[in-house]
């Protein structure tokens, strides 16, 4: 059951301010959209959520049936393609041109496409002017940390991964034990595949003396040069650097466990802020960009469309689809989005209060590389990046087989 929450004053208000934005559906008929979204951490989910009872409040006729598929997000979208019955709005979840354009509607003509960021233009738009989805909001993503325990503890926030490796070792050391240095919610193996993803851009494509984008993008990439990642997460495990209960632990437990100094480093993403604030206040979330792997390359934020709402093409109901995209962008309500995951809007003159504000300012310089599957695999290849990391660390694959696995996949994908 959906719950009221702080969006519905904001967005009644809105609808007061702002004009050209309709009050009611069309005709007294109740209609009834399907939405799915990716959003995972609780956090998010109860944002989108009461952006969803905000506009069921204000146009009563539409109902929003919002889903959170979770891991099941990308199988559930690959059936929907094949039938071409996608929901009627749903989160191309960064794949908005290169893996759902043909499904998408064109929301070229929307008023808030002028206030697009232009950062996002790349993702979201295409060459002839089409956009493809509208963006909740886009991501910085890098490691999040413990301030409080690396200030105690008398840890630098790492800058190489042989400093976060050292790192990892001193909070095991200075701890005994008592404190998880890298946390993993391995139940889900997309935590394995955020490690892959977003370590994988320093390891194969920043560092000029050690890119690999022509072979990657052509399919003649050596996958050996991969198997760096996987040798250091095994050793992770090996050493103790990771939690026991990695394979199993589950996403609800992170922001507890960070809330009461158990976790050191986590792969958070941008709400683990506000909802470890919300368990206790003293303790601080920081954030970095990503550490480097080569010497003398430079620290990338990884990033692009977070979570999206895109219109499906063949919509018996595209004006009320329109209208939930609308509401969406009005100005009160993107901030609201925004500031309750914790990252940028995806819309210009928008001032988000954003928990890891002073962060982002403190790396102000750093560039922000698209996420790494999106640019230079073919779809489906985030299923084996996560999969692979759980075979990792169940025994069942070494760090080579994880290479030859994701040789394979990869070639096979790219032939489909």
């Amino acid at each position: 059951m959906k719950t009221k929450g702080f969006l519905i004053g904001a967005a009644v208000a809105a609808g007061v301010m702002l004009t050209g934005c309709s009050g009611s559906a069309s005709g007294d008929e109740q209609t009834t959209l399907s939405f799915y979204s990716t959003a995972t951490s609780e956090e998010d989910k109860q944002v989108v959520k009461e952006a969803v009872l905000a506009f069921e409040e204000e146009y009563p006729s539409i109902d929003i049936e919002d889903n959170y598929p979770g891991d099941g997000y990308e199988n559930m979208a690959r059936v929907k393609m094949a039938a071409d019955d996608m929901p009627d709005l749903f989160d191309t979840h960064g794949w908005a041109k290169q893996r759902y354009g043909d499904y998408v509607a064109d929301l070229s003509e929307m008023e808030w496409t002028e206030r697009l960021d232009p950062a996002l233009d790349t993702i979201l738009k295409d060459d002839e002017g089409k956009v493809y989805a509208f963006p909740l909001n886009q991501a910085k993503d890098g490691i999040n940390y413990n301030v409080n325990l690396l200030e105690e503890y008398g840890i630098e926030p790492p800058s190489t991964f042989d400093e976060f490796m050292e790192a990892l070792r001193t909070v095991k050391e200075k701890s005994n034990g008592e404190v998880t240095p890298l946390w993993f919610n391995g139940s889900d193996k997309s935590a394995f595949g955020q490690y892959f993803d977003q370590f994988s851009t320093p390891l194969l494509v920043t560092d000029e003396e050690n890119s690999y984008e022509s072979e990657l993008l052509d399919g003649s990439f050596d996958w050996s040069h991969y198997t760096y990642l996987p040798e250091k997460l095994k050793q992770m495990q090996e050493e103790g650097l990771l939690n026991e209960d990695a394979l199993t632990a589950q996403i609800q437990q992170r922001a507890q466990l960070m809330a009461q100094g158990k976790i050191a480093f986590v792969f958070g993403g941008g709400s683990i802020g506000t909802a470890v604030e919300e368990l206790n206040p003293d303790v601080e979330v920081g954030v970095i960009p990503m550490p480097t792997i080569h010497e003398g390359d430079e620290s990338s934020w990884i990033g692009g469309e977070r979570h999206t709402v895109a219109i499906a093409h063949n919509t018996e109901y595209m004006e009320e689809a329109k209208q939930f995209v609308e509401f969406l962008a009005r100005p009160e309500v993107a901030k609201k989005v925004a500031e309750g995951t914790s990252l940028p809007a995806g819309l210009t003159e928008i001032e988000a209060d954003n928990y890891f504000a002073e962060y982002f300012n403190e790396y102000q310089g750093v560039k922000v590389q698209p996420y790494f599957d999106r640019v230079y695999l073919p779809s489906g290849m985030w299923d084996v990046m996560g999969s692979t990391g759980q075979e990792l660390l169940s025994g069942t694959m070494s760090p080579e087989d994880v290479s030859e696995k994701m040789s394979e996949e990869y070639t096979r994908l790219r032939e489909e």
